[in-house]
């Protein structure tokens, strides 16, 4: 059990990452609030059946094969730049219970399968993704809060009033919850792209606006926290997020101009 507090906002917190224990198996938040987003992501996909051209049966087929790959690619990211770690501790590869799993790695991982999926079955991609892209930040948004249960994901210190009251080693701090900070901005992503899917002016358009929100939002958070995922003194993840901003920016741009 961990004490959590919000100084500012008066709050505090007894978690575990634990939620239940079935016939001795510990089932974690993290998955089961993965789970939850899921079933949110289709429920509101279902009512979107015939969208693009896009049949409801495909996507839901193809979230059924994506869905694990993304985990799995989101695992293997994670651990490839924390090889130092895991090349000493081979058998916490497969131990995901407790976390990292890194958003990066399951995007790149469901873009392959997206468009491997697309490509055999004759469906134009970027329509499929632009079906799929609103609920993505939905199910970010839920999922962060696994990295709250589970004490993780969090920044430096501060004083600012959502100042997230921690202990660390036996030592009491107060950080950034930058957990928080990202499922407010991917919130906001969703609600920006949901509304924006029945007024779609081109191909790919909610596609490209996604990453570029995300990669927003993401290159600002990234740079305080203090548990990013380093190449050398680079905090890769800011470093693609940056990326991302500057190349679909450049598709917005190009795609508004040619309208």
């Amino acid at each position: 059990m961990k004490k959590i507090k919000f100084e500012g906002l008066g709050i505090e917190f007894n978690i575990n990452g634990v939620a239940i224990n079935i016939f001795g198996i510990d089932i974690y938040w993290y998955a089961i609030l993965i789970i939850i987003a899921f079933l949110i992501a289709i429920y509101l996909a279902k009512r979107d059946d015939g969208k693009y051209g896009i049949k409801y049966e495909s996507v839901l087929q193809l979230l059924v094969i994506t869905i694990p790959i993304t985990i799995i690619c989101a695992r293997i990211y994670y651990v490839l730049f924390n090889l130092e770690y895991y090349i000493q501790k081979p058998i916490e590869i497969i131990n995901i219970r407790n976390g990292g799993l890194a958003i990066y790695g399951g995007i790149i991982g469901a873009i392959i399968t997206i468009y491997i999926y697309c490509k055999k079955n004759k469906i134009n991609a970027l329509n499929m993704l632009d079906y799929i892209s609103p609920y993505l930040p939905l199910g970010q948004a839920i999922g962060r809060w696994g990295n709250f249960f589970n004490g993780e994901a969090y920044g430096i210190e501060t004083h600012n009033i959502f100042r997230m009251g921690i202990m660390e080693n036996g030592v009491y701090k107060e950080v950034h919850p930058t957990f928080l900070y990202e499922s407010i901005c991917n919130f906001i992503i969703f609600v920006i792209l949901y509304l924006k899917r029945n007024k779609r002016n081109y191909e790919g358009q909610l596609t490209y606006l996604y990453f570029f929100l995300y990669g927003i939002a993401r290159s600002i958070i990234e740079g305080i926290r203090v548990d990013s995922l380093m190449l050398g003194d680079v905090r890769v993840s800011q470093i693609l997020s940056i990326i991302l901003v500057a190349y679909f920016g450049i598709l917005l741009f190009k795609s508004h101009t040619r309208r």
